[in-house]
């Protein structure tokens, strides 16, 4: 081979070697660009900006820690906000069937949001996100010296129960059939709420509440446990309902409730976990 050809072979094989190393970079960027594309547009979707008013229909219950929540929300995603109606279960639920409108249900027992899911209101299956048990709520320094269950059957002993068809209600006619007791109270009221109203402003001498109830209500009133609750735990279900105004807002508010931060607020506020 001549010096002359030689030197040509050489040529074309460096013009090869720098061909393939641009056609390896020129593959290799466009990988990265291909792979770009998609996680900029997963983070687009993941952080999809939230506005408007997110409606949450809640037990009575619910209401310290649910406004603690909502702040918590309206402050994570500026833009939003975060309105609430509480009362008992029952009448919440008749609202939503009526056609309220409402984006989010958390109800104080499986059978109140039956009344939805019997509706066909729901979307999905409605999960439990906490439990709560009842106590009984007595005058500061509980005067009465009321101990247990049974007490509150004394002669002249003015107690406040929820109504029947309300979950606290229900849950404790559920323990004073469990105790064998016969309760008659001088009044039965729509929610939790107003049956510890009543003792606080010693209209009643005591109520049977729930434990996160009076917890939040501090030293207006003085707690009792007895051992029959532990036969009447309420389970607390949330859904998003069928024609949520803003389901985007309220799939993510459910989603604070569920997570573990919210999760910490409830069970401050004397929630058992689900």
């Amino acid at each position: 081979m001549t010096r002359s050809a030689r030197r040509t072979r050489r040529t074309l094989q460096v013009a090869g070697a720098g061909a393939a190393a641009l056609l390896a970079l020129s593959a290799c960027s466009s990988s990265d660009n291909s792979s770009a594309k998609p996680d900029s547009s997963a983070s687009t979707a993941s952080s999809k900006k939230l506005s408007g008013t997110v409606t949450v229909f809640a037990a009575a219950s619910l209401k310290e820690s649910f406004t603690t929540l909502g702040k918590e929300f309206e402050k994570a995603h500026p833009g939003t906000k975060v309105t609430f109606s509480f009362g008992g279960s029952d009448t919440l639920a008749a609202s939503i069937t009526g056609g309220a409108p409402a984006d989010v249900f958390a109800a104080a027992s499986p059978k109140t949001m039956g009344i939805v899911t019997d509706a066909k209101g729901a979307v999905g299956t409605p999960s439990t996100f906490v439990r709560n048990q009842l106590e009984i709520a007595t005058l500061p320094g509980n005067p009465d010296k009321v101990s247990s269950l049974k007490d509150l059957t004394k002669s002249g002993l003015k107690v406040v129960l929820c109504d029947k068809t309300v979950p606290c209600g229900a849950a404790a006619q559920k323990a004073l059939e469990a105790s064998k007791l016969k309760l008659t109270p001088v009044s039965y009221e729509q929610d939790v709420k107003s049956a510890l109203t009543k003792v606080e402003l010693k209209e009643a001498d005591a109520a049977v509440v729930y434990k996160t109830d009076v917890k939040a209500a501090g030293d207006k009133v003085e707690g009792v446990e007895f051992p029959e609750s532990a036969e009447a735990i309420n389970d607390y279900p949330i859904t998003l309902l069928k024609d949520a105004p803003n389901a985007d807002a309220a799939k993510a508010f459910i989603a604070l409730v569920q997570s573990a931060e919210g999760q910490k607020v409830l069970t401050a506020a004397g929630f058992l976990k689900p």
